[in-house]
Protein backbone atom coordinates (compact mmCIF):
# COMPACT_ATOMS: atom_id res chain seq x y z
CA UNK A 1 0.00 0.00 0.00
CA UNK A 2 1.41 3.62 -0.94
CA UNK A 3 0.67 7.01 0.44
CA UNK A 4 -0.98 7.78 -2.76
CA UNK A 5 -3.55 5.44 -2.16
CA UNK A 6 -3.99 5.77 1.16
CA UNK A 7 -4.83 9.50 0.10
CA UNK A 8 -7.48 8.73 -2.25
CA UNK A 9 -9.01 6.71 0.06
CA UNK A 10 -9.16 9.47 2.29
CA UNK A 11 -10.44 11.74 -0.30
CA UNK A 12 -13.32 8.77 -0.68
CA UNK A 13 -13.41 8.88 2.93
CA UNK A 14 -15.44 12.51 3.02
CA UNK A 15 -18.05 11.37 0.49
CA UNK A 16 -18.77 7.96 2.30
CA UNK A 17 -18.67 8.59 5.71
CA UNK A 18 -17.07 5.08 6.28
CA UNK A 19 -14.07 4.88 8.17
CA UNK A 20 -10.50 4.33 7.30
CA UNK A 21 -10.15 1.37 9.21
CA UNK A 22 -12.91 -0.32 7.40
CA UNK A 23 -12.33 0.77 3.91
CA UNK A 24 -8.42 -0.39 3.85
CA UNK A 25 -10.24 -3.96 4.99
CA UNK A 26 -13.14 -4.09 2.33
CA UNK A 27 -10.28 -3.40 -0.18
CA UNK A 28 -8.01 -5.79 1.10
CA UNK A 29 -5.55 -4.03 1.58
CA UNK A 30 -4.43 -4.26 5.13
CA UNK A 31 -5.62 -5.65 8.35
CA UNK A 32 -7.32 -3.98 11.46
CA UNK A 33 -4.00 -4.37 13.37
CA UNK A 34 -1.81 -3.03 10.22
CA UNK A 35 -3.42 -0.18 9.46
CA UNK A 36 -3.35 1.12 12.94
CA UNK A 37 0.92 0.59 12.45
CA UNK A 38 0.73 2.63 8.94
CA UNK A 39 -0.96 4.95 10.01
CA UNK A 40 1.19 5.75 13.36
CA UNK A 41 4.23 5.29 11.16
CA UNK A 42 3.48 7.83 8.08
CA UNK A 43 1.09 10.79 9.43
CA UNK A 44 2.26 10.15 13.31
CA UNK A 45 -1.46 9.93 14.45
CA UNK A 46 -4.12 6.97 15.45
CA UNK A 47 -6.93 5.32 14.71
CA UNK A 48 -10.33 6.16 17.00
CA UNK A 49 -13.70 5.18 17.13
CA UNK A 50 -14.18 7.90 19.69
CA UNK A 51 -15.10 5.18 22.54
CA UNK A 52 -14.72 8.10 25.66
CA UNK A 53 -16.74 11.92 25.43
CA UNK A 54 -15.08 14.46 24.84
CA UNK A 55 -13.96 17.00 27.84
CA UNK A 56 -15.92 19.96 28.47
CA UNK A 57 -13.09 22.13 28.13
CA UNK A 58 -12.44 20.61 24.56
CA UNK A 59 -15.72 21.53 23.29
CA UNK A 60 -15.19 24.96 24.45
CA UNK A 61 -12.05 25.33 22.42
CA UNK A 62 -13.99 25.09 18.94
CA UNK A 63 -17.55 26.58 17.98
CA UNK A 64 -19.77 23.82 16.90
CA UNK A 65 -20.14 25.96 13.55
CA UNK A 66 -16.02 25.34 13.13
CA UNK A 67 -16.81 21.20 14.15
CA UNK A 68 -19.52 20.96 11.40
CA UNK A 69 -17.47 22.74 8.80
CA UNK A 70 -14.55 20.78 8.95
CA UNK A 71 -15.85 17.67 10.06
CA UNK A 72 -13.65 17.58 13.57
CA UNK A 73 -14.15 17.15 17.25
CA UNK A 74 -11.92 17.82 19.80
CA UNK A 75 -11.48 15.45 22.24
CA UNK A 76 -9.15 16.65 25.24
CA UNK A 77 -6.90 19.25 26.35
CA UNK A 78 -3.43 17.69 27.87
CA UNK A 79 -0.65 19.49 29.73
CA UNK A 80 2.64 18.77 28.49
CA UNK A 81 5.05 18.95 31.65
CA UNK A 82 8.29 19.57 30.04
CA UNK A 83 7.19 22.73 28.08
CA UNK A 84 3.98 23.95 30.03
CA UNK A 85 2.25 24.03 26.72
CA UNK A 86 -1.06 22.73 26.33
CA UNK A 87 -2.45 20.05 23.47
CA UNK A 88 -5.82 19.99 21.83
CA UNK A 89 -6.54 15.98 20.35
CA UNK A 90 -8.82 16.31 17.21
CA UNK A 91 -10.66 13.77 15.96
CA UNK A 92 -10.50 14.21 11.88
CA UNK A 93 -11.21 12.49 8.81
CA UNK A 94 -7.84 13.76 6.78
CA UNK A 95 -4.63 13.42 9.11
CA UNK A 96 -2.68 15.70 6.02
CA UNK A 97 -5.04 18.71 5.81
CA UNK A 98 -2.48 20.84 7.40
CA UNK A 99 -4.45 23.95 6.78
CA UNK A 100 -7.27 22.66 8.87
CA UNK A 101 -4.56 21.76 11.99
CA UNK A 102 -3.24 25.44 11.43
CA UNK A 103 -7.04 27.22 11.60
CA UNK A 104 -7.61 25.07 14.92
CA UNK A 105 -4.25 26.32 16.15
CA UNK A 106 -5.32 29.75 16.00
CA UNK A 107 -8.94 29.01 16.50
CA UNK A 108 -8.34 27.27 19.77
CA UNK A 109 -4.54 29.26 21.21
CA UNK A 110 -3.72 25.73 21.51
CA UNK A 111 -0.97 22.90 20.03
CA UNK A 112 -3.57 20.30 17.80
CA UNK A 113 -2.70 16.72 17.65
CA UNK A 114 -5.08 15.15 15.00
CA UNK A 115 -6.37 11.25 15.46
CA UNK A 116 -8.36 9.69 12.30
CA UNK A 117 -11.81 9.14 12.96
CA UNK A 118 -14.99 8.26 10.64
CA UNK A 119 -17.27 11.01 9.28
CA UNK A 120 -19.96 8.99 10.55
CA UNK A 121 -18.72 8.81 14.40
CA UNK A 122 -17.48 12.34 14.02
CA UNK A 123 -21.18 13.38 13.02
CA UNK A 124 -22.99 11.61 15.36
CA UNK A 125 -20.77 12.74 18.32
CA UNK A 126 -20.60 16.50 17.33
CA UNK A 127 -24.53 16.07 17.46
CA UNK A 128 -25.00 14.78 20.71
CA UNK A 129 -22.26 16.70 22.28
CA UNK A 130 -23.05 20.14 20.95
CA UNK A 131 -26.59 19.57 21.35
CA UNK A 132 -26.13 19.99 25.30
CA UNK A 133 -26.61 24.16 25.13
CA UNK A 134 -22.80 24.81 23.87
CA UNK A 135 -23.70 25.78 20.79
CA UNK A 136 -24.02 29.53 20.75
CA UNK A 137 -26.41 29.26 17.54
CA UNK A 138 -28.29 27.36 19.86
CA UNK A 139 -28.82 29.43 22.64
CA UNK A 140 -32.20 31.50 21.36
CA UNK A 141 -34.13 31.39 17.82
CA UNK A 142 -34.62 35.12 18.87
CA UNK A 143 -31.07 35.79 19.03
CA UNK A 144 -29.21 33.90 16.11
CA UNK A 145 -25.59 34.72 14.85
CA UNK A 146 -23.53 34.64 11.97
CA UNK A 147 -22.46 30.96 10.56
CA UNK A 148 -18.85 30.10 11.15
CA UNK A 149 -18.61 34.02 12.55
CA UNK A 150 -20.13 33.50 16.09
CA UNK A 151 -17.43 31.64 18.25
CA UNK A 152 -16.77 30.49 21.79
CA UNK A 153 -14.06 29.43 22.89
CA UNK A 154 -10.52 31.74 24.68
CA UNK A 155 -9.40 33.55 20.94
CA UNK A 156 -10.13 37.47 21.67
CA UNK A 157 -8.83 37.65 17.83
CA UNK A 158 -11.55 35.41 16.69
CA UNK A 159 -14.02 37.04 18.61
CA UNK A 160 -12.76 41.05 17.64
CA UNK A 161 -12.94 40.11 13.73
CA UNK A 162 -15.93 38.42 14.01
CA UNK A 163 -17.24 41.14 15.58
CA UNK A 164 -16.52 43.71 13.12
CA UNK A 165 -18.12 41.44 10.56
CA UNK A 166 -20.95 40.82 12.28
CA UNK A 167 -20.86 45.04 12.71
CA UNK A 168 -21.02 45.65 9.42
CA UNK A 169 -23.06 43.34 8.17
CA UNK A 170 -25.92 45.08 10.96
CA UNK A 171 -25.10 48.87 9.32
CA UNK A 172 -25.55 47.63 5.88
CA UNK A 173 -21.60 48.16 5.06
CA UNK A 174 -20.67 47.24 1.36
CA UNK A 175 -16.88 46.89 2.16
CA UNK A 176 -14.54 46.89 5.20
CA UNK A 177 -10.96 48.22 5.24
CA UNK A 178 -8.61 46.79 7.63
CA UNK A 179 -5.66 49.17 6.87
CA UNK A 180 -2.52 48.51 8.56
CA UNK A 181 0.04 51.71 9.36
CA UNK A 182 3.11 51.96 11.39
CA UNK A 183 1.01 52.12 15.00
CA UNK A 184 -2.26 50.39 14.37
CA UNK A 185 -4.28 48.65 12.21
CA UNK A 186 -7.51 50.90 11.47
CA UNK A 187 -10.28 49.60 10.41
CA UNK A 188 -12.95 51.43 7.90
CA UNK A 189 -16.47 50.46 6.81
CA UNK A 190 -18.49 51.92 3.60
CA UNK A 191 -22.06 52.68 4.64
CA UNK A 192 -24.12 54.26 1.56
CA UNK A 193 -20.92 55.33 -0.19
CA UNK A 194 -18.32 56.50 2.27
CA UNK A 195 -15.94 55.16 4.46
CA UNK A 196 -16.29 55.76 8.02
CA UNK A 197 -13.50 55.27 10.67
CA UNK A 198 -14.96 52.24 13.16
CA UNK A 199 -11.88 50.74 15.07
CA UNK A 200 -8.06 51.36 16.02
CA UNK A 201 -6.92 47.65 16.96
CA UNK A 202 -3.34 47.62 18.73
CA UNK A 203 -0.05 46.92 16.34
CA UNK A 204 0.44 43.50 18.77
CA UNK A 205 -2.99 42.81 17.35
CA UNK A 206 -2.25 43.60 14.10
CA UNK A 207 -0.84 40.16 12.22
CA UNK A 208 -3.30 37.99 14.62
CA UNK A 209 -6.25 40.02 13.23
CA UNK A 210 -4.91 39.69 9.67
CA UNK A 211 -3.89 36.14 9.74
CA UNK A 212 -6.99 35.17 11.43
CA UNK A 213 -9.24 36.74 7.79
CA UNK A 214 -7.07 35.26 5.44
CA UNK A 215 -7.69 31.78 7.31
CA UNK A 216 -11.48 32.58 6.89
CA UNK A 217 -10.62 33.55 3.22
CA UNK A 218 -8.56 30.15 2.67
CA UNK A 219 -5.52 32.00 2.20
CA UNK A 220 -2.33 31.15 2.70
CA UNK A 221 -0.94 33.05 5.45
CA UNK A 222 2.56 32.91 4.86
CA UNK A 223 2.21 34.77 1.63
CA UNK A 224 2.69 38.51 2.61
CA UNK A 225 4.46 39.50 -1.02
CA UNK A 226 1.66 38.58 -3.26
CA UNK A 227 -1.94 40.10 -3.61
CA UNK A 228 -4.53 37.21 -2.58
CA UNK A 229 -7.76 37.12 -3.54
CA UNK A 230 -10.61 35.12 -1.38
CA UNK A 231 -14.16 34.24 -0.26
CA UNK A 232 -15.92 33.63 2.67
CA UNK A 233 -19.26 32.47 3.03
CA UNK A 234 -21.64 32.89 5.92
CA UNK A 235 -25.18 32.60 6.88
CA UNK A 236 -26.56 35.92 9.15
CA UNK A 237 -30.27 36.15 9.92
CA UNK A 238 -31.54 33.03 7.79
CA UNK A 239 -29.83 34.83 4.77
CA UNK A 240 -26.58 33.72 3.10
CA UNK A 241 -24.02 36.50 2.49
CA UNK A 242 -20.68 36.38 0.03
CA UNK A 243 -17.90 38.15 1.37
CA UNK A 244 -15.15 38.58 -1.49
CA UNK A 245 -11.80 39.46 0.09
CA UNK A 246 -8.56 40.84 -1.50
CA UNK A 247 -5.22 41.15 -0.15
CA UNK A 248 -2.44 43.90 -0.94
CA UNK A 249 0.87 44.08 0.23
CA UNK A 250 1.88 47.95 1.71
CA UNK A 251 4.47 49.57 3.64
CA UNK A 252 3.55 48.13 6.52
CA UNK A 253 1.59 45.14 6.11
CA UNK A 254 -0.94 43.74 4.18
CA UNK A 255 -3.94 45.85 3.48
CA UNK A 256 -7.46 43.51 3.43
CA UNK A 257 -10.61 44.78 2.16
CA UNK A 258 -13.64 42.67 2.69
CA UNK A 259 -16.60 43.22 -0.01
CA UNK A 260 -19.76 42.34 1.30
CA UNK A 261 -22.09 40.83 -1.08
CA UNK A 262 -25.56 40.99 0.77
CA UNK A 263 -28.31 39.83 -2.22
CA UNK A 264 -31.22 40.39 0.19
CA UNK A 265 -30.13 44.40 0.50
CA UNK A 266 -30.18 44.71 -3.39
CA UNK A 267 -33.22 46.28 -4.97
CA UNK A 268 -33.70 43.83 -7.97
CA UNK A 269 -36.92 45.67 -8.50
CA UNK A 270 -37.24 48.27 -11.13
CA UNK A 271 -39.68 50.39 -9.36
CA UNK A 272 -36.90 50.40 -6.32
CA UNK A 273 -34.12 52.00 -7.98
CA UNK A 274 -35.29 55.87 -7.57
CA UNK A 275 -36.06 56.25 -11.47
CA UNK A 276 -39.31 58.16 -11.69
CA UNK A 277 -42.06 57.24 -13.74
CA UNK A 278 -40.88 58.78 -16.80
CA UNK A 279 -37.74 57.33 -16.87
CA UNK A 280 -38.70 53.63 -15.66
CA UNK A 281 -41.64 53.12 -18.65
CA UNK A 282 -39.54 54.14 -21.19
CA UNK A 283 -36.52 51.79 -19.59
CA UNK A 284 -39.15 49.05 -19.20
CA UNK A 285 -40.04 49.59 -22.87
CA UNK A 286 -36.67 49.61 -24.21
CA UNK A 287 -35.40 46.27 -22.66
CA UNK A 288 -38.60 44.75 -23.77
CA UNK A 289 -37.86 44.63 -27.08
CA UNK A 290 -36.26 41.35 -28.98
CA UNK A 291 -32.47 43.33 -29.40
CA UNK A 292 -31.02 46.32 -29.28
CA UNK A 293 -28.29 47.43 -26.99
CA UNK A 294 -28.96 49.38 -23.80
CA UNK A 295 -25.65 50.92 -21.65
CA UNK A 296 -25.72 51.88 -18.14
CA UNK A 297 -22.86 54.43 -17.91
CA UNK A 298 -20.86 55.92 -14.68
CA UNK A 299 -18.19 55.60 -12.53
CA UNK A 300 -17.24 52.52 -10.15
CA UNK A 301 -19.87 52.36 -6.80
CA UNK A 302 -22.23 53.70 -9.02
CA UNK A 303 -24.96 50.97 -8.99
CA UNK A 304 -24.78 49.71 -12.55
CA UNK A 305 -24.77 46.35 -12.13
CA UNK A 306 -27.71 46.48 -9.38
CA UNK A 307 -29.69 48.52 -12.58
CA UNK A 308 -28.81 45.66 -14.99
CA UNK A 309 -29.78 42.88 -12.63
CA UNK A 310 -33.05 44.52 -11.88
CA UNK A 311 -33.44 44.80 -15.41
CA UNK A 312 -32.80 40.93 -16.22
CA UNK A 313 -35.07 40.03 -13.03
CA UNK A 314 -37.83 42.10 -14.84
CA UNK A 315 -37.62 40.67 -17.81
CA UNK A 316 -36.43 36.82 -17.71
CA UNK A 317 -39.11 34.42 -18.46
CA UNK A 318 -39.37 30.36 -19.00
CA UNK A 319 -39.94 31.46 -22.70
CA UNK A 320 -36.27 32.99 -23.23
CA UNK A 321 -32.29 32.22 -22.85
CA UNK A 322 -30.49 35.15 -20.50
CA UNK A 323 -26.51 34.60 -20.17
CA UNK A 324 -24.68 36.86 -18.72
CA UNK A 325 -20.39 37.36 -19.09
CA UNK A 326 -19.43 38.93 -15.29
CA UNK A 327 -16.12 39.66 -13.45
CA UNK A 328 -16.91 39.01 -10.72
CA UNK A 329 -20.37 37.29 -10.44
CA UNK A 330 -21.56 40.02 -7.36
CA UNK A 331 -25.08 37.86 -7.19
CA UNK A 332 -26.43 34.54 -8.58
CA UNK A 333 -30.32 35.06 -10.17
CA UNK A 334 -32.52 32.52 -10.63
CA UNK A 335 -33.43 31.30 -13.98
CA UNK A 336 -30.54 33.24 -15.61
CA UNK A 337 -26.88 31.24 -16.60
CA UNK A 338 -24.14 33.73 -15.20
CA UNK A 339 -20.77 32.83 -16.42
CA UNK A 340 -17.36 34.10 -14.78
CA UNK A 341 -15.11 36.00 -17.07
CA UNK A 342 -11.16 34.83 -16.42
CA UNK A 343 -8.16 36.50 -17.84
CA UNK A 344 -5.39 34.39 -16.60
CA UNK A 345 -6.69 31.84 -18.88
CA UNK A 346 -7.70 33.29 -21.94
CA UNK A 347 -11.31 33.08 -20.94
CA UNK A 348 -11.88 36.73 -21.29
CA UNK A 349 -15.12 39.25 -21.98
CA UNK A 350 -14.45 38.41 -25.76
CA UNK A 351 -13.98 34.71 -25.84
CA UNK A 352 -16.88 34.45 -23.39
CA UNK A 353 -19.38 36.39 -25.43
CA UNK A 354 -18.74 34.02 -28.95
CA UNK A 355 -19.34 31.18 -26.46
CA UNK A 356 -22.29 32.64 -25.46
CA UNK A 357 -23.36 33.30 -29.15
CA UNK A 358 -23.11 29.68 -29.82
CA UNK A 359 -26.00 28.80 -26.41
CA UNK A 360 -28.67 30.13 -28.64
CA UNK A 361 -29.07 32.66 -26.26
CA UNK A 362 -32.32 35.25 -26.68
CA UNK A 363 -30.77 38.06 -23.88
CA UNK A 364 -27.44 39.30 -22.86
CA UNK A 365 -25.50 40.54 -20.12
CA UNK A 366 -21.57 41.86 -20.35
CA UNK A 367 -20.50 43.06 -17.42
CA UNK A 368 -18.14 45.96 -18.89
CA UNK A 369 -17.26 46.73 -22.47
CA UNK A 370 -13.95 47.33 -22.00
CA UNK A 371 -11.81 46.92 -25.15
CA UNK A 372 -12.60 47.05 -29.04
CA UNK A 373 -12.93 43.58 -29.72
CA UNK A 374 -16.21 43.00 -26.85
CA UNK A 375 -17.85 46.05 -28.04
CA UNK A 376 -17.31 44.87 -31.65
CA UNK A 377 -18.90 41.49 -30.61
CA UNK A 378 -21.49 43.01 -28.53
CA UNK A 379 -22.88 45.44 -31.36
CA UNK A 380 -22.23 42.93 -33.78
CA UNK A 381 -24.69 40.64 -31.51
CA UNK A 382 -27.27 43.45 -30.79
CA UNK A 383 -27.53 43.54 -34.46
CA UNK A 384 -28.22 39.62 -35.21
CA UNK A 385 -31.40 39.37 -32.92
CA UNK A 386 -30.38 39.41 -29.55
CA UNK A 387 -30.85 42.27 -26.72
CA UNK A 388 -27.43 43.35 -24.93
CA UNK A 389 -26.93 44.90 -22.08
CA UNK A 390 -23.69 46.04 -20.56
CA UNK A 391 -21.83 49.18 -18.73
CA UNK A 392 -19.26 51.24 -19.87
CA UNK A 393 -17.53 53.97 -17.88
CA UNK A 394 -18.58 57.28 -18.79
CA UNK A 395 -19.53 60.55 -17.12
CA UNK A 396 -22.65 60.87 -18.81
CA UNK A 397 -24.92 59.20 -21.42
CA UNK A 398 -23.99 61.14 -24.30
CA UNK A 399 -20.01 60.41 -23.88
CA UNK A 400 -20.90 56.61 -24.25
CA UNK A 401 -21.63 57.06 -27.85
CA UNK A 402 -17.87 59.01 -28.01
CA UNK A 403 -16.41 56.33 -25.89
CA UNK A 404 -17.19 53.65 -28.58
CA UNK A 405 -16.11 55.84 -31.10
CA UNK A 406 -12.58 56.33 -29.37
CA UNK A 407 -12.77 52.12 -29.17
CA UNK A 408 -12.78 51.97 -32.75
CA UNK A 409 -16.78 51.27 -33.94
CA UNK A 410 -17.71 52.60 -36.54
CA UNK A 411 -20.67 55.38 -36.54
CA UNK A 412 -22.78 53.35 -38.43
CA UNK A 413 -22.85 50.36 -36.01
CA UNK A 414 -23.22 52.36 -32.98
CA UNK A 415 -26.38 54.22 -34.35
CA UNK A 416 -27.65 51.01 -35.52
CA UNK A 417 -26.81 48.91 -32.62
CA UNK A 418 -27.50 51.39 -29.42
CA UNK A 419 -30.96 52.21 -28.49
CA UNK A 420 -30.53 53.59 -25.07
CA UNK A 421 -28.11 54.79 -22.63
CA UNK A 422 -28.53 55.45 -19.04
CA UNK A 423 -26.30 57.55 -16.94
CA UNK A 424 -26.21 57.17 -13.20
CA UNK A 425 -25.15 57.82 -9.72
CA UNK A 426 -25.97 56.90 -5.87
CA UNK A 427 -26.65 59.50 -3.50
CA UNK A 428 -27.61 58.99 0.18
CA UNK A 429 -30.77 58.93 1.49
CA UNK A 430 -32.22 61.19 4.12
CA UNK A 431 -33.11 59.75 7.31
CA UNK A 432 -36.82 59.53 7.97
CA UNK A 433 -36.55 58.82 11.73
CA UNK A 434 -34.75 62.33 11.69
CA UNK A 435 -36.03 65.18 8.67
CA UNK A 436 -36.44 68.32 9.28
CA UNK A 437 -36.74 71.17 6.80
CA UNK A 438 -33.42 73.49 6.82
CA UNK A 439 -33.47 76.43 4.57
CA UNK A 440 -31.64 76.51 1.17
CA UNK A 441 -28.10 78.13 1.90
CA UNK A 442 -26.51 80.82 -0.93
CA UNK A 443 -24.29 77.70 -2.32
CA UNK A 444 -27.78 75.78 -3.55
CA UNK A 445 -29.23 78.50 -4.56
CA UNK A 446 -26.47 80.12 -6.77
CA UNK A 447 -25.72 76.22 -7.80
CA UNK A 448 -28.82 74.63 -8.22
CA UNK A 449 -31.29 77.72 -8.43
CA UNK A 450 -33.06 76.51 -5.57
CA UNK A 451 -35.22 78.93 -3.21
CA UNK A 452 -37.05 78.38 -0.44
CA UNK A 453 -37.06 75.06 1.84
CA UNK A 454 -34.85 71.57 1.66
CA UNK A 455 -34.38 68.85 4.22
CA UNK A 456 -31.73 67.21 5.67
CA UNK A 457 -31.41 64.48 8.47
CA UNK A 458 -30.17 66.13 12.07
CA UNK A 459 -28.60 62.53 13.15
CA UNK A 460 -30.49 59.77 15.36
CA UNK A 461 -29.62 56.54 16.53
CA UNK A 462 -31.55 54.71 13.68
CA UNK A 463 -28.98 56.29 10.98
CA UNK A 464 -25.41 56.19 13.08
CA UNK A 465 -25.87 60.39 13.71
CA UNK A 466 -25.06 60.40 10.06
CA UNK A 467 -28.72 61.74 9.05
CA UNK A 468 -28.68 59.53 6.08
CA UNK A 469 -29.92 56.03 5.50
CA UNK A 470 -29.68 53.81 2.50
CA UNK A 471 -29.23 55.17 -0.90
CA UNK A 472 -30.78 55.87 -4.66
CA UNK A 473 -30.10 56.79 -7.59
CA UNK A 474 -29.80 59.60 -10.01
CA UNK A 475 -30.72 58.87 -13.54
CA UNK A 476 -29.46 60.55 -16.62
CA UNK A 477 -31.78 58.15 -20.06
CA UNK A 478 -30.80 59.10 -23.41
CA UNK A 479 -33.27 57.27 -26.21
CA UNK A 480 -31.77 57.40 -28.94
CA UNK A 481 -34.04 58.52 -31.71
CA UNK A 482 -33.63 58.96 -35.34
CA UNK A 483 -31.93 62.76 -35.14
CA UNK A 484 -29.95 61.48 -32.55
CA UNK A 485 -28.54 58.35 -34.52
CA UNK A 486 -27.59 60.95 -37.44
CA UNK A 487 -25.56 63.15 -35.14
CA UNK A 488 -23.57 59.61 -34.79
CA UNK A 489 -22.94 59.21 -37.81
CA UNK A 490 -21.62 62.81 -38.27
CA UNK A 491 -19.66 61.82 -35.41
CA UNK A 492 -20.69 64.93 -33.36
CA UNK A 493 -19.43 65.63 -30.28
CA UNK A 494 -20.96 64.20 -26.45
CA UNK A 495 -21.91 68.34 -25.96
CA UNK A 496 -23.85 68.26 -29.28
CA UNK A 497 -25.46 65.16 -28.49
CA UNK A 498 -26.39 65.86 -25.43
CA UNK A 499 -27.82 69.53 -26.52
CA UNK A 500 -30.22 67.84 -28.56
CA UNK A 501 -31.07 65.02 -26.27
CA UNK A 502 -32.23 67.79 -23.61
CA UNK A 503 -34.36 68.98 -26.33
CA UNK A 504 -36.00 66.00 -27.06
CA UNK A 505 -36.97 65.77 -23.36
CA UNK A 506 -33.89 64.26 -21.60
CA UNK A 507 -33.08 65.15 -18.33
CA UNK A 508 -29.44 65.63 -16.70
CA UNK A 509 -28.03 63.72 -13.68
CA UNK A 510 -27.95 67.71 -11.70
CA UNK A 511 -31.83 67.69 -12.78
CA UNK A 512 -33.05 64.30 -11.31
CA UNK A 513 -30.70 65.40 -8.56
CA UNK A 514 -33.04 68.38 -7.98
CA UNK A 515 -36.24 67.27 -8.48
CA UNK A 516 -35.43 64.55 -5.27
CA UNK A 517 -34.28 67.93 -3.36
CA UNK A 518 -37.49 69.08 -3.97
CA UNK A 519 -39.27 65.48 -2.65
CA UNK A 520 -37.32 65.89 0.31
CA UNK A 521 -34.98 62.36 -0.51
CA UNK A 522 -31.63 63.58 -0.32
CA UNK A 523 -29.53 66.78 0.24
CA UNK A 524 -28.27 69.39 -1.83
CA UNK A 525 -24.86 68.30 -0.66
CA UNK A 526 -25.19 64.85 -1.97
CA UNK A 527 -26.18 66.03 -5.68
CA UNK A 528 -23.34 68.93 -5.54
CA UNK A 529 -21.31 66.24 -4.58
CA UNK A 530 -22.59 63.72 -7.51
CA UNK A 531 -23.02 65.77 -9.85
CA UNK A 532 -21.77 68.39 -11.97
CA UNK A 533 -23.45 71.36 -13.86
CA UNK A 534 -23.32 70.73 -17.95
CA UNK A 535 -23.63 73.49 -20.35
Amino acid sequence: MTLQILKELLTELTVSGASLRDKLVEKHLATPSTVDKFIETHFNCAVTDITTPPSRDALNLIPEETARFHNILPLSVEQNPQTGQSKLLVAAIDPTDYNLIRELRFVSGHQIELVVASRTVIRKMIDECYGKGLSNLQQSKTNQSGHRLKQSGNSPVVKLVNDIVLNAIRRNASDIHFEPFENDLRVRFRIDGLLQEMHTIPNNKKAEVLSRIKIMASLDIAEKRRPQDGRIRIDHDNKSIDIRVSTLPTGHGEKIVLRILDKSAVALDLTLLGMDNTKLESFKKTIARPYGMVLVTGPTGSGKTTTLYAALSHIKSPTVNISTVEDPIEYHLDGINQTQMKAEIGFTFASALRTLLRQDPNIIMVGEIRDRETADIAIRSSLTGHLVLSTLHTNDAPSAVTRLLDMGIEPFLIASSVTQVIAQRLVRRICNECKEEVAVDANAQTELGLTGKSHRGKGCSACGNTGYKGRLGLYEVMTVSESIKQRILDKASASDIRTLAIQEGMTTLRDDGIAKIKAGVTTVEEVLRETIFQT
